[in-house]
């Protein structure tokens, strides 16, 4: 596979990233058996998280032995203090077999004042820039859901790249946030290419991002045919055209208004309710193991039940979701899912 440079980081990665969350379902053989077979069909691109339990071991069997400097390796921390951002991060080593990950992220930073938490002295970036002079980071990076926030980011220019969520429904990154981290070179991952597991048009959702020539899409794989697939996609370099455009059009007709965009407007709730989480959580089912789902997703449903129905999310929606009601939909899927589960 061809190789692109990814912004001034001036890596040379693969067209498409290998994205490491759905081989948390896979044993640890299987999981290293998927790996080497994608670097074997070229993809050198690499991406995973401390947080996804298992991913990280899986991936360092896979390579171990490797020429290292043959592979680009991401990895991410959610640590809100310097002290377990430096824990994680050395966590992370261990479990990839590296002294070093060419990408190291400040995990899901999408609020102000998250964002402007990393930055307060003593604080997690000042970790991560110590790391970067150590030598265990070659660069620093970060991953965010807010579109408007990561404008922000790339403006202030602290970070060689970003990860943020694009696809062809999800399309707001596109108007703004692609082209500006082209005009600043920050390297940009596309996240959730395939909506998290929404969008099953391989095709369409490839071609969509191939367009942009500084986005490397980073889909979660779980079994080798699914990468071969999206290598023969990137391969025959066919161009996004005007009917591609026109399946989009229908495709989100189908899909219709009634999804969460996870562009948390809505927040804050007043009964302390993650609207985003509750209303996306089938996205889950098809990326992560049951145990790892119940983990994140149970306390958080339950405390959906809260709702009261006062609808000031609604009021502040820009895609006018009746949240209050879809709430009570995906409870009943959620219970659905656990109980399906939990008897299996």
């Amino acid at each position: 596979m061809d190789k692109v440079r990814f912004g001034k980081t001036g890596l040379m990665v693969s067209k498409v990233a290998f994205g490491g969350i759905p081989i948390q379902r896979l044993s640890l053989d299987e999981a290293a058996e998927v790996v080497r077979g994608v670097i074997g069909l070229g993809v050198n691109f690499i991406d995973t998280a401390n947080g996804y339990t298992d991913s990280e071991e899986k991936i360092g069997a896979a390579i171990k032995g490797m020429q290292r400097d043959s592979l680009v390796i991401a990895s991410k921390s959610g640590a809100r203090d310097k002290k377990t951002f430096l824990e994680h991060l050395d966590l992370s080593l261990r479990r990839l077999g590296t002294d070093y990950v060419d990408l190291y992220q400040h995990h899901g930073v999408s609020t102000e004042a998250h964002y402007d938490a990393l930055f307060e002295e003593g604080g997690v970036y000042e970790g991560m820039m110590e790391s970067v002079r150590a030598g265990k980071i070659r660069f620093p990076a970060i991953s965010s859901h807010s579109v408007p926030l990561a404008l922000r980011i790339i403006r202030e220019g602290k970070f060689a790249a970003l990860q943020l969520p694009i696809n062809y429904v999800d399309d707001e990154a596109a108007k703004e946030a692609i082209p500006l981290a082209k005009e600043h070179d920050v390297g940009f991952i596309a996240m959730k290419p395939f909506g998290g597991g929404l969008l099953n048009n391989a095709k369409l959702s490839i071609r969509y991002l191939m367009q942009f020539d500084n986005v490397v899409p980073d889909p979660g794989i779980e079994k080798l045919s699914e990468m071969e697939e999206i290598v023969r996609i990137v391969e025959s370099g066919g161009a996004f055209t005007e009917a591609d455009a026109a399946e989009i059009d229908k495709a989100k007709q189908e899909l219709g208004p009634r999804w969460c965009h996870r562009c948390d407007y809505c927040q804050p709730c007043p009964q302390g309710i993650g609207i985003s989480m509750a209303l996306t959580v089938e996205s889950f089912f098809k990326r992560m193991p049951f145990s790892r789902v119940e983990m994140m997703a149970n306390e958080r449903m339950e405390a959906a039940k809260g709702c009261t129905g006062c609808r000031a999310c609604v009021s502040r929606c820009p895609y006018d979701l009746d949240i209050p009601e879809l709430l009570k939909e995906k409870i009943g899927i959620w219970e659905t899912y656990r109980a399906q589960n939990t008897k299996a």
